[in-house]
């Protein structure tokens, strides 16, 4: 199923603010946003969502680029792995060895990140439901309760986008094409 991108000119007042936000940090709106904002409530709440977990998750950079990544190899999310390959190439600086090791399900190099994104994975296709070993795995590489919470926000956050472009087919936009990925 295919959804109109909504331009600024026709968002309603809360989506236009975000749209125009997005375009003046980004230099483009993402096909995503456009999408999202022909509902408000998905909008505003994936990009107050998302800006909170870049602030406050706990994570570096990096590390928040690997859980993102992690949670859309999972879900299967096309869309959200090239958007996140692409900022992890230009914007968060993860090596690059460790953003295609989760495009291509092979081992990260750098045992603590390795972990991350199991654990993100984990969370993911486990919905939650852990087993305590899951957990002492994470917490044995140096993560914390708090990280725990934090991988639980993305999660949510990563539900959002990539639940709305499996089900609208969002296009990569042109920037994210050169990290265009697909699940095999």
């Amino acid at each position: 199923m295919n959804l109109e991108l909504k331009p600024i000119e026709k968002a309603d007042t809360i989506s236009t603010k975000i749209l125009e936000n997005t375009q003046k940090k980004l230099g483009f709106i993402p096909n995503m946003y456009s999408g999202m904002a022909n509902n408000t409530a998905l909008l505003e709440g994936y990009v107050s969502s998302y800006t909170s977990f870049r602030a406050n998750s706990g994570f570096n950079p990096q590390e928040q680029e690997v859980i993102f990544l992690s949670i859309a190899f999972d879900n299967g999310c096309a869309y959200c792995m090239a958007a996140h390959s692409f900022v992890g190439d230009t914007m968060t600086q993860v090596p690059i060895e460790v953003t295609n090791a989760i495009r291509n399900n092979s081992e990260i190099p750098d045992k603590k990140l390795r972990a991350l994104s199991l654990f993100s994975k984990t969370v993911t296709s486990k919905r939650g439901v852990l087993t305590q070993t899951d957990i002492d795995n994470f917490i044995n590489a140096g993560y914390t309760q708090n990280h725990i919470l934090g991988v639980i926000a993305a999660v949510g956050i990563k539900t959002m986008s990539n639940y709305f472009n499996h089900i609208f087919n969002t296009s990569v936009d042109d920037v994210f094409k050169n990290r265009i990925w697909k699940k095999e």
